[in-house]
């Protein structure tokens, strides 16, 4: 993984076998981000996205292993308990044009990634909701 910063924008480059999420948690953590927008493409070989069940309050995961183009990456990085809080999406696609997504738990880089983290001045936190289950933005 390298990166620069210019002014408020933070431009990533990730490399075959690292993991997009611990990455920007990493990036996150060294940079002392409290609010962040996240934009990104690449190209993947597993990755893991879900659909978060309201009813049953429960991620519903699925995994896909083989070559894929990441067609969409986005989400936000917040504060949760004074640590960085990942919240990110991420859409794919395979050698048919079939695309698969969802809420990304993990995606490990095949070729690259590359990924723009935009700070925003400000500060929003993370409270868990009891009707959903979720950790909600807390202003």
């Amino acid at each position: 993984m390298e990166y620069r910063t210019f002014d408020d924008t933070l431009v990533v480059r990730l490399d075959p076998g690292e993991e997009i999420c611990r990455s920007l948690l990493e990036i996150a953590e060294k940079e002392n981000l409290e609010l962040a927008e996240i934009e990104g493409l690449g190209a993947v070989n597993k990755f893991t996205t879900g659909v978060y069940d309201v009813k049953e309050k429960v991620f519903k995961p699925n995994t896909f292993e083989g070559s894929y183009e990441i067609t969409s990456l986005h989400g936000t990085i917040t504060r949760k308990d004074d640590k960085p809080y990942l919240h990110v999406h991420m859409c794919a696609g395979n050698e048919t044009g079939a695309v698969f997504g969802g809420h990304l738990s993990e995606a490990y880089i095949s070729a690259t990634a590359e990924i723009i983290i935009r700070k925003i001045n400000g500060q929003v936190g993370r409270v868990p909701d009891e009707v959903t289950g979720l950790n909600l933005f807390a202003f």
